[in-house]
């Protein structure tokens, strides 16, 4: 049979023993002790959560275009895919026998003679690698949060500020001189009774410019009086942050602007309605309208279409207790037995020690990169000492090295969080699945929304019959369940 090996790295600094070149020799081994003839080998140098996979479409083509088998060796499950959106179509080759997939560091080989055990194991390593990579993600997004906490901005500066880096080499934002006093003006003007238009024209002749040199238009005058920034607060997806830096205005005169700018205030109408488990969850099969409940005869709770479409003639209600009996039977199958639970955690471990190893050799490579910058700045404090170079020589490659320092911290914080929580990640994960009924029905109304909309998905009233999907990776441990035997692996 003929061979396609795939070798991928998502960084172009190549780990040590897991870069292309390590990677090829390890599956050109492969091919030779399975007496698999090479065809053709692909290198990728581009992260596998990207959209556009150009590559990665050129190696489906050739299998596509293959007129016989054909094998896919690649170094192991997050090498190929991070989503499920590959596993569909290497899928469909692999039922109508026209591809092997081979995994190195698995030790798996998916066919269509594969028995449910080695699929699901593709399924639970695909699962678990985009969950690794969602927790590297994860973990971004908290350091965001919690610069934003210490009061720091993580974008470009506003007009009148601008950023400078102190002498210890770390960067900061400051007023801008040649345009903080502008930013006073606009509010004065516009406070006094100035128009937009005749505020942009005036500041155009007064000389205020933006970064790359242009008048600031009547559009950007509104987005200024409307930026509480410049009084002290940060506003990032909706959420309110005090910051650090130097105000150009106070509160009062941002206010006296809002007030200015809105002859009247809106006090927005909060609503608090009563907590249902279903509520917001649930589309007509048919008219693709809200499936709404209501509460009759004091103690009963009944759901139908809200009919915004006139589609149905007259309303049909359904029981909540009803619509409650159709999920726990479909959560029924996640109640695993334990022989069940240990199959499926052996299965895992395999997985879980390839996931390992990369995440050891990350950490080698990034402790060697540290040891590596401190020796570059030991030497570049003996050229100073001996007048080799000049102190701004050594001061301008001592904060590249220190800047490159501090970012291998981070990726090294990042990787040993995200390693934690894989594993943590599983364990939730059999927990839930194994009680889901149980917290359910012990659950509040709210309590029993919130949890419902993690499991369910694509939830449809369909007459009185309510149809829906467990969400991923439920519906993998539901199938895993009604494998009526579990083979072992080398069957």
């Amino acid at each position: 049979m003929k061979a396609i090996i795939l070798a991928r790295v998502s960084k172009e600094d190549q780990l040590e023993g897991q870069s292309i070149p390590a990677q090829l020799a390890r599956s050109r081994q492969w091919c030779k002790d399975k007496k698999l003839v090479i065809k053709s080998e692909y290198q990728f140098d581009e992260s596998s959560t990207k959209d556009q996979r150009k590559k990665f479409e050129k190696v489906i083509d050739e299998i596509r275009q293959s007129k016989e088998p054909i094998a896919l060796v690649v170094e192991t499950i997050d090498r190929l895919q991070r989503s499920f959106k590959e596993s569909v179509m290497l899928d469909e080759f692999r039922k109508s026998g026209k591809l092997e997939i081979h995994f190195l560091r698995e030790g798996l080989v998916v066919s269509d003679k594969s028995n449910s055990s080695e699929l699901l194991r593709w399924d639970m390593g695909v699962m678990f690698a985009r969950s690794y990579v969602l927790q590297l993600s994860d973990n971004v997004k908290r350091s965001i949060e919690g610069r934003l906490r210490n009061g720091q901005w993580i974008g470009r500066p506003r007009m009148g500020y601008m950023n400078i880096t102190r002498e210890d080499g770390t960067r900061d934002i400051v007023q801008d001189p040649e345009r903080a006093h502008f930013i006073r003006k606009i509010f004065e003007y516009y406070i006094a009774g100035t128009s937009f238009n005749i505020l942009a024209e005036r500041m155009k002749k007064e000389g205020l410019r933006n970064t790359i040199g242009k008048p600031v238009r009547a559009s950007g005058i509104h987005r200024i009086l409307m930026d509480s920034f410049y009084y002290g607060i940060m506003v990032v997806k909706g959420k309110e942050y005090p910051h650090r830096y130097p105000p150009i205005i106070d509160r009062e005169t941002f206010l006296r602007a809002q007030e200015k700018r809105t002859s009247w205030k809106k006090t927005p109408y909060k609503f608090k309605s009563k907590p249902y488990a279903f509520k917001g969850l649930i589309k007509c099969a048919i008219c693709g309208c809200t499936i709404t409940p209501e509460f009759k005869k004091d103690k009963y709770i009944l759901y139908a279409c809200t009919n915004y479409k006139k589609a149905h003639a007259k309303k049909d209600y359904v029981a909540e207790a009803d619509l409650l009996k159709a999920v726990y039977k479909a959560l029924k199958p996640l109640e695993l037995p334990q022989d069940k639970i240990d199959r499926l955690v052996e299965d895992l471990r395999t997985y879980s020690e390839a996931k390992t190893i990369y995440h050891d050799e990350a950490i080698k490579t990034l402790d060697r990169k540290y040891m590596e910058s401190q020796f570059r700045i030991d030497k570049l404090l003996d050229l100073l000492l001996a007048s080799s170079i000049t102190q701004d020589m050594y001061d301008t490659k001592f904060k590249k090295e220190k800047e490159l320092q501090a970012d291998i911290l981070l990726q090294k914080e990042d990787h040993t969080n995200a390693d934690k929580e894989f594993h943590i990640t599983a364990s939730t994960v059999l927990n839930l699945a194994k009680r889901a009924t149980e917290i359910i029905m012990s659950s509040e109304p709210e309590e029993k929304r919130q949890f419902m909309s993690y499991l369910l998905q694509n939830c449809q009233l369909n007459g009185r019959k309510l149809d829906f999907t467990l969400r991923n990776p439920f519906n993998l441990i539901a199938k895993y369940s009604s494998y009526p035997t579990m083979q072992g692996h080398g069957d």
